[in-house]
C-alpha cells in the first residue's frame, strides 16, 4: 500500500488544473468527482494536491484494504448497467449524472436554475454528456477518445462543447464559463428585483 500511495503522489497532474480546481471552488462552484479509478486513488492524489476540500461529493470505484494488506477494489455499479455508450462495465457515468440531476431537480423543483459543467476526456466520458443540458456546457479534451466520439455524434450533445489541449487553457476557458454564467445569473436577480419593484409600484 504504501508503495502505491509513493507512486501516485509522483504522477503529474496536468498544470493549471489544481489552480483550475482552487479558483473554481472558490467562486462557488459544488465540485463533484466522477472517476472509473478507484477510492483510495482519488483520495490519495486530491490529499497530496491540498484540494480534497474543493469536492463535495466523489463517484468512483469503492476500495478498501484486506487482512492482507492488499487494496482490493469493487465495481461501482453491477456489471448489466445496460448502457449502449461505450461505458466500462463497472460504471455508467451517465447514470450518476442522471441521479445529480434528479437530485438537484427535486431540492430546487421548477426553479432550478443551475447550469452544469462537465469536464473528462475519457471515452467514458461521453455518456454522460449525452445527459447534459442546453444550459450546461461539456469540455472535451483534444485529440482524446471523447473528442473523438463527440466529433462523430454532435447532433447528440445539447451542451455548449469547449474543448481544451492543456491546463492552461482549460483553467481559462473554465473560469470563463464560470464568469460568464455568475453574469447572467446577476442579471436575472437585477432583473427579478426590478420586475417586483415595478409590481409594488403599480399595485398601488
Amino acid at each position: 500500500m504504501q508503495d502505491i500511495e509513493q507512486v501516485l503522489k509522483r504522477a503529474p497532474v496536468i498544470p493549471g488544473v489544481v489552480p483550475a480546481i482552487k479558483a473554481a471552488h472558490a467562486l462557488g462552484c459544488d465540485l463533484k468527482i466522477v472517476s472509473d479509478a478507484n477510492l483510495f486513488f482519488v483520495e490519495t492524489i486530491l490529499e497530496h494536491s491540498g484540494i480534497k476540500d474543493c469536492f463535495s461529493e466523489i463517484n468512483t470505484n469503492p476500495s478498501y484494504v484486506d487482512d492482507e494488506g492488499k487494496l482490493r477494489i469493487r465495481p461501482y455499479h453491477d456489471f448489466d448497467h445496460k448502457c449502449n455508450n461505450p461505458c466500462p462495465p463497472n460504471m455508467c457515468k451517465g447514470l450518476v449524472i442522471e441521479r445529480m440531476q434528479a437530485a438537484s431537480l427535486a431540492m430546487e423543483g421548477n426553479n432550478n436554475k443551475k447550469r452544469m459543467i462537465y469536464l473528462g476526456d475519457g471515452a467514458g466520458d461521453f455518456c454522460p454528456s449525452l445527459m447534459l443540458k442546453e444550459q450546461d456546457f461539456v469540455m472535451p479534451r483534444k485529440d482524446f477518445p471523447v473528442w473523438k466520439l463527440m466529433n462523430e455524434n454532435r447532433q447528440l450533445i445539447k451542451a455548449k462543447i469547449h474543448g481544451w489541449t492543456n491546463g492552461e487553457e482549460l483553467q481559462h476557458i473554465l473560469l470563463r464559463i464560470i464568469k460568464a454564467i455568475t453574469t447572467i445569473e446577476e442579471k436575472q436577480i437585477l432583473s427579478a428585483v426590478d420586475h417586483s419593484k415595478f409590481q409594488t409600484i403599480y399595485s398601488h
